[in-house]
């Protein structure tokens, strides 16, 4: 019996794997985040470059100003004062300053809610995509991205990385269209890529905490859960001799 539970464990994470890296590959070549939400000075940059660069088109209303500040290790004061620039309460939900109709009208659709998208895409996924844009003539706002084509959103942090140009390869024999193999760095940002890999990498992990906040306590009480299933299987195992040791097998 314990034999098929196991292999029944090992073809469901089997499954798992294979079913994860089927919509890896079907999004492109991602970077790696390797973000680190025990990180909290990451989680608080992050959230610092989310309400600056971010909120004013993506709220996060599935997120209260007060559970960021219980995780995130911060005072009311500055949460309110420096993360919070709708005049939203402290109990509130983090929304945007933008209305449904001002998006619509400027964007086509209205930004939407990021709460989730990194349980939605993954954290890689984030990660690249941020890194992603380049200057494309073709769009309404003037840029487009390579992971997320004809993507209605502007790059918010062109000045902190610089402004990236597509560097074309040789045309597809059988479609005739020039795949970007790159990108050329034609305006320097205030940024280095190291600092700005930082950066990214800061507000993808953000994002991933707001996905799931819960997620700093179960790593930690899952510790914790182990030992007790240990504890209790041998309390278990004792218990179990004592019971059967008079019994003639």
């Amino acid at each position: 019996m314990i034999k098929k539970w196991i292999a029944w464990l090992a073809f469901i994470a089997t499954g798992f794997v294979f079913s994860v890296s089927a919509v890896a590959a079907g999004v492109g070549n991602l970077e790696r985040a390797n973000n680190d939400l025990s990180d909290r000075a990451s989680l608080q940059r992050g959230a610092q470059l989310f309400m600056n660069y971010c909120s004013g088109c993506h709220s996060l209303q599935y997120l209260r100003y007060a559970r960021l500040a219980e995780d995130l290790g911060l005072t009311e004061d500055e949460v309110m004062e420096n993360l919070n620039f709708t005049g939203g309460k402290f109990g509130d939900h983090i929304m945007t300053s933008m209305s449904i109709e001002d998006g619509t009208n400027w964007f086509g659709k209205a930004p939407p809610d990021l709460t989730l998208t990194s349980r939605v895409r993954g954290d890689d996924w984030v990660y690249t995509y941020l890194k992603s844009f380049y200057l494309d003539d073709a769009r309404p706002l003037g840029w487009n991205n390579t992971l997320f084509d004809s993507a209605s959103m502007p790059n918010v942090l062109w000045e902190l990385q610089g402004i990236q140009s597509a560097d074309y390869g040789d045309p597809d024999p059988q479609t005739g269209e020039f795949p970007i193999k790159g990108f050329i760095m034609s305006q320097s940002g205030l940024q280095s890529a190291e600092e700005f890999n930082q950066t990214v990498r800061d507000i993808t992990n953000f994002l991933a905490y707001a996905a799931e906040p819960i997620a700093l306590k179960r790593q930690a009480l899952g510790i914790w859960v182990i030992l007790f299933c240990l504890l209790f299987t041998f309390v278990a195992y004792l218990l179990k001799k004592e019971y059967w040791k008079d019994v003639e097998h």
